[in-house]
């Protein structure tokens, strides 16, 4: 199969391409003209700004069988009227094209702050109540999508995406940000108080379910990527710092607790292993 991957300069795209290279596939790497460079794979490049291509079609990124679409700009200022103002029109714009021009397989990357302020697990045939410019804006463009596939007949996974961590994530996230205090020597790591529970994969697995989808091509609507299991932010801390050897006291109560999400929630993985998808616990694979 000739699968493509926009946005495949990214954190998520480089691991996907690294997976997609294990595989009897061509992989198809989509990225803006800055982010263009070497890739695992050696797969086949083309550039495309989605906020400045316009129309597209499946021609013009190497008629794929499948497209796996993780570009996403104006991250990681989740509340900013960037998302639905600029990002969802042009969002909707190529993807579109691409369908109305012969695309028949997309996985497209969702979040799983579409569910918005719901407590404990949650599943796909919940409501959604976004309740930030990012999810609202995500949500919007599945919403498009699905009316689209009404119109003209494609296969759709929509892959709401919990949390992840691993090799290459931005420096602002919280594994990046422990190892750093770690390699830094610094006595203490400040965070927050810890008792949050959220749902964690490794990246590699991410990559793997999300390949796994383009490859089968099930049309199975939204679909979480989850361990499908909580745990709390200090235990997961914790267990980084007991896996990897590193010594450091966590200042607990430092942050506060973020005002954007609840308390407690994690991913139901019901519909990933109904579709032959793995959960994996993320406290058992660091």
């Amino acid at each position: 199969m000739r699968i493509a991957v926009s946005g495949a300069g990214g954190f998520i795209g480089r691991h996907v391409l690294a997976e997609l290279a294990k595989r009897e596939n061509t992989p198809i790497a989509l990225v803006r003209g800055d982010d263009a460079g070497d890739f695992p794979g050696s797969p086949e490049c083309y550039k495309v700004d989605i906020a400045k291509s316009g129309t597209v079609t499946p021609a013009e990124i190497g008629d794929p069988d499948a497209l796996i679409h993780l570009a996403w700009g104006g991250l990681p200022n989740y509340r900013s009227n960037h998302h639905f103002e600029i990002e969802l029109p042009a969002q909707h714009q190529f993807l579109s094209g691409l369908i109305k021009g012969g695309l028949k397989n997309l996985v497209c990357a969702g979040t799983c702050f579409e569910y918005g302020m719901q407590y404990g697990p949650l599943s796909e045939d919940m409501p959604t109540r976004p309740e930030n410019s990012y999810g609202f804006a995500k949500d919007t463009l599945r919403q498009q999508l699905e009316y689209l596939r009404m119109q003209t007949p494609y296969n759709l996974a929509w892959a709401r995406l919990f949390f992840l961590y691993g090799a290459g994530q931005a420096a602002n996230s919280l594994f990046p940000q422990l190892h750093r205090a770690v390699t830094e020597g610094r006595d203490v790591f400040d965070m927050s108080g810890g008792e949050q529970l959220r749902d964690y994969l490794p990246v590699e697995t991410v990559a793997q379910n999300i390949v796994d989808l383009a490859i089968s091509n099930p049309d199975c609507g939204p679909i979480n990527i989850c361990s499908g299991e909580p745990i709390s932010i200090r235990r997961l801390v914790e267990t980084w710092c007991l896996e990897n050897g590193w010594s450091i006291d966590l200042n607990l109560g430092y942050y506060p607790y973020p005002d954007y999400e609840p308390m407690a929630f994690w991913g139901s993985s019901n519909k990933m292993e109904q579709v032959g998808l793995k959960a994996r616990n993320c406290a058992k694979h660091i």
